[in-house]
């Protein structure tokens, strides 16, 4: 098992799964609705997913154009306080087709306020694509239209992800198990 700054770190979606997982989603994505399609990367934990999807889109055959939004579900503690816009996009969804993304799908709050957000500026359709979706800890009304992986109620890191900054950087998806024994 991968140890990462002294955690040990259980794979629980390869880097190899998570690339031929991509491939299908961007054929289920573009078979549609496309049109002047704009995709919009939820930021921070999607990044990493969003480039390699975004990446198999154009493999399709698809060249949409991309944004970034940043959004905070919580205040200063752990219990949400509904969703603010901290960084929002710069371009204009009136009439378009959307494609939002994000890394996880748990509780919906935040996505359900992107998709509504989205729709309120007049988008045309809007679509969400998650890499993971816990649906143990859903408290909306609101399905992705594209999913990777069925996430069961883990804290997962990696592939984007992180807790308290660290291991965003990990190819793969994990679950940190433990302390690695230290030999010093």
């Amino acid at each position: 098992m991968p140890v990462v700054r002294g955690k040990i770190i259980e794979p629980l979606y390869t880097a190899e799964q998570i690339a031929v997982r991509n491939k299908a989603l961007a054929l289920q994505i573009a078979s549609g609705p496309t049109n002047d399609l704009l995709v919009i990367a939820i930021l921070k934990g999607s990044f990493i997913f969003a480039a390699d999807l975004i990446r198999a889109l154009h493999d399709t055959g698809l060249a949409p154009e991309v944004e970034f939004i940043t959004l905070s579900s919580y205040g200063t503690g752990t219990v949400s306080q509904g969703v603010r816009i901290v960084k929002d996009i710069d371009s204009d969804v009136h009439g378009r087709d959307v494609l939002l993304i994000d890394d996880i799908l748990e509780s919906g709050r935040t996505l359900k306020f992107a998709k509504e957000l989205l729709f309120e500026r007049g988008a045309r359709h809007v679509s969400i694509a998650v890499l993971l979706d816990k649906k143990v800890k859903r408290k909306e009304e609101l399905e992705a239209d594209h999913v990777g992986f069925e996430c069961p109620d883990y804290f997962v890191v990696g592939y984007g992800m992180d807790v308290a900054y660290a291991f965003r950087e990990l190819p793969f998806v994990g679950v940190v198990t433990g302390d690695a024994l230290n030999d010093a």
